[in-house]
């Protein structure tokens, strides 16, 4: 969660990472960075500790929590 973040500001978006719920992240952002900001999530989560067993991210949005979902 700490690369995504890191990310987010090195690459200069304006998207946000503004909550954590146990194993979920909420990123505010604004539309036309959606696709880069799902790859960049997706990428960072899978990919943040070599394991033996894949790890497998699924990304949602939505203009609130319940849409996302």
């Amino acid at each position: 969660m700490i690369n995504v973040h890191k990310r987010l500001r090195r690459e200069d978006l304006k998207a946000r990472m503004i909550l954590q719920i146990h194993d979920e992240l909420l990123v505010e952002l604004p539309v036309d960075e959606l696709t880069a900001v799902r790859a960049l999530v997706k990428e960072e989560m899978e990919n943040a500790l070599k394991m033996s067993v894949p790890v497998k991210v699924e990304i949602g949005h939505g203009r609130n929590w319940a849409e996302a979902h």
